[in-house]
């Protein structure tokens, strides 16, 4: 499979099953069934705002996570010999800008004057983004301090050094889809994914929980990119955890998740929900990696990963970009993806990050 098109269907997977959670991500299992019926939702629902197939801050961090390694790129291709390491100053840096130009959007109604240095760029110019879609607090909190610069991977980061809040993985797909060092071309290194990952997830959240569920599931997406299976990325991704400190509860919850979709049990929310509300990020990462592992269905397992009641749409989110990039762009529902908020700009950037 072309490596463009798994770039582009992890990145469309992941806000398809953001805009199908957004609907229900605050209702419980019982308020969903009583009514959307027992299957829960099987398609888009409208939001508050009367509309469907809207994205959350799930997405729009995502995009602006890929603004950024995108920047870093060049950045690297103007000052950098070919082949030369790349220092996680180099990206993290460009990535913290690009959240700032997102929290921009979170704080303003259309784009503030181009007078501070992270304003630049594209994205800050599409309006559609300046709407406050249920952000997280750390991620806002965590863009208002400080960034020293990241802490040694298993110890606790300089930001929010308690808080190990989903907002970490939902982001952070883009890095495991991109060569950050080497020639043009290459293939993403998982482990380059897995650190970079996890030191950009540092500028909000600073739990080693946090961070290094970020840095796992950027590694899985890398193999998956590599035209790996599932299963086999995530005991790689497993591979990568157990040589940083502070790994027990992420690697406790990848293998939790592996352990039930292969038990031959029948799939249903309550088993969902048995791994966590996914409101912290082992869990978001676990439930995503179960929906995509139990279901060989792409439209089912997206449906199980946002019908529960957790963060259905960072579970939702999760689970539509390792399906994209398992598969690529042709699994993915028509139904669900010509209403797709911000579609062209997800292409867009797709392509310009393959």
């Amino acid at each position: 499979m072309d490596v463009r098109d798994r770039v582009r269907g992890c990145l469309l997977g992941g806000a398809i099953g953001d805009a199908l959670g957004s609907p229900i991500e605050f209702q419980s299992l019982r308020e969903i069934r009583r009514e959307h019926g027992a299957e829960g939702i099987t398609g888009y629902v409208t939001t508050w705002r009367g509309k469907s197939g809207l994205v959350t801050d799930d997405t729009q961090m995502t995009l602006f996570t890929m603004e950024g390694l995108l920047e870093a790129r060049v950045a690297r291709a103007d000052g950098a010999p070919e082949g030369a390491a790349y220092p996680y100053p180099a990206v993290v840096e460009p990535v913290r800008q690009a959240y700032l130009r997102w929290f921009d959007t979170q704080n303003h109604q259309s784009p503030p004057p181009a007078d501070r240095p992270h304003r630049t760029g594209r994205l800050r110019e599409e309006t559609w983004l300046y709407s406050r879609r249920a952000p997280g607090n750390a991620c806002l909190s965590g863009l208002h301090q400080r960034f020293p610069g990241p802490s040694p991977l298993g110890a606790p980061g300089p930001v929010n050094p308690n808080s190990k809040g989903c907002g970490t993985v939902m982001r952070s797909a883009p890095f495991g889809l991109v060569a950050l060092s080497g020639p043009a071309g290459a293939r993403p290194d998982p482990r380059e994914a897995f650190e970079v990952a996890a030191a950009c997830a540092q500028i909000t959240h600073g739990h080693p929980t946090g961070y290094l569920a970020a840095g796992a599931f950027a590694a899985i997406i890398a193999h998956l990119v590599a035209g790996e299976a599932l299963e086999p990325a995530v005991h790689h991704a497993l591979d990568l955890l157990a040589a940083y400190p502070a790994h027990d509860e992420t690697s406790a919850a990848l293998r939790a998740a592996v352990a039930l979709a292969g038990d031959g049990g029948a799939h249903s929310p309550e088993r969902v929900e048995s791994l966590g509300g996914a409101w912290v990020a082992e869990e978001a990462l676990a439930i995503g990696v179960y929906c995509a592992l139990a279901e060989p269905s792409v439209e089912r397992a997206l449906l199980l990963s946002v019908n529960h009641s957790g963060d259905s749409d960072s579970t939702g989110s999760v689970c539509g970009n390792l399906l994209g990039a398992l598969h690529g762009t042709g699994v993915l529902p028509a139904a669900w993806l010509r209403p797709l908020e911000g579609r062209d700009t997800i292409e867009r950037l797709a392509a310009e990050l393959a």
